[in-house]
């Protein structure tokens, strides 16, 4: 967070309250990234561009035996599906009255300002994990303007899909949305599915999912910690034997994640991913292009302290190989 004031501030009756004002930013600022998972699941970068472009190379062939001074066989790669992110503008502004100042009502201006700071981080976080809560969809609504989004992948179609296809043709089309519910054998089955994820030329991935992502209800974190929490498999029941899912698996959970609607109990939506992978390849993009910018002035016409805040930013999915979305009951894969 960049903050400035404007020149002559300081001779005011606010200009003793601006760095107070900026500690409270910080503070706030501060305390909602140590609880943000967006860092966890998108691949953040920074831009000094209008626009990125994301893409990746198609694999090369195998190294093949060619016996003794035999030739080199040549292999070539094309550029795979690309994708766009274009940051967008986001702004925000409160005031302080000059009332409050001479009053020494700092709890009030205290509480406009964490306001400020918690509205932008949620924004962030919200948007974030809009992607997850409408990815079988191409586009979002975001905001009380209800601005919409393309929010497709690099591949042309919504970053959950049952037929994502291949760049060369070299693969038939494959799935990384299922409607299994959370159970300890979908998650063994979506484990599996991912791992056999091949890219365009039909190649296996080495995708190895590591991180269980679901929304933060009672209901699905009792079943994730029973499934994974315990190394013989579920106490005093038959399902007692050796848990080779014990201690494997990162947990994030959110309140900003969504469930089907009408849903019930044991049937709530759920992720697996590839954590290293989707950093490695840039599998879903948070993109920073301005970072938060507050500035402050001094209102002519009511005498408040006018407090301005602007970022550029904006997330997109890239490629869907790294992550799975589990929503039972409509029309993923049913893994058996």
């Amino acid at each position: 967070m960049i903050f400035s004031k404007a020149a002559g501030l300081n001779d005011s009756v606010f200009g003793k309250s601006q760095e107070p004002i900026k500690m409270m930013l910080t503070d706030q600022k501060e305390a909602f990234e140590s609880e943000s998972v967006i860092d966890k699941i998108f691949c953040m970068d920074e831009t000094g561009n209008f626009a990125e472009k994301y893409t990746y190379e198609t694999s090369l062939g195998d190294f093949e035996a060619v016996g003794e001074q035999g030739a080199y066989p040549e292999s070539s790669f094309q550029e795979g599906f690309s994708a766009i992110v274009e940051p967008d503008e986001w702004k925000l502004q409160f005031s302080v009255t000059q009332t409050m100042i001479e009053d020494a009502k700092m709890g009030k201006v205290k509480q406009k300002a964490y306001g400020f700071m918690k509205s932008y981080h949620r924004g962030r976080e919200k948007f974030g994990l809009g992607i997850l809560n409408n990815g079988t969809s191409s586009s979002m609504l975001f905001g009380n303007n209800n601005k919409q989004f393309d929010i497709r992948g690099a591949d042309g179609l919504a970053l959950f899909n049952t037929a994502h296809p291949s760049k060369t043709g070299g693969y038939g089309t494959q799935s990384n949305y299922i409607s299994n519910p959370f159970s300890y054998d979908a998650l063994c089955l979506a484990e599996e599915a991912m791992q056999y994820i091949r890219n365009d030329d039909g190649e296996i991935m080495d995708i190895s999912p590591d991180t269980i992502i679901i929304p933060s209800k009672a209901r699905i974190k009792k079943l994730v910690f029973d499934a994974i929490g315990a190394e013989e498999g579920s106490p005093n029941t038959a399902n007692n034997s050796f848990n080779f899912q014990y201690g494997r698996w990162n947990v994030i959970m959110t309140p900003y994640l969504n469930n089907t609607a009408g849903i019930t109990a044991g049937t709530d939506t759920w992720y697996l991913a590839d954590s290293k992978w989707m950093e490695m390849y840039e599998g879903l993009i948070f993109l920073d292009r301005i970072p938060l910018n507050v500035r402050s002035y001094v209102d002519e016409k009511t005498d408040a302290n006018i407090i301005k805040g602007r970022a550029r930013w904006v997330a997109k999915p890239n490629r869907w190989n790294g992550i799975l979305k589990a929503d039972p009951g409509l029309s993923g894969t049913l893994l058996t």
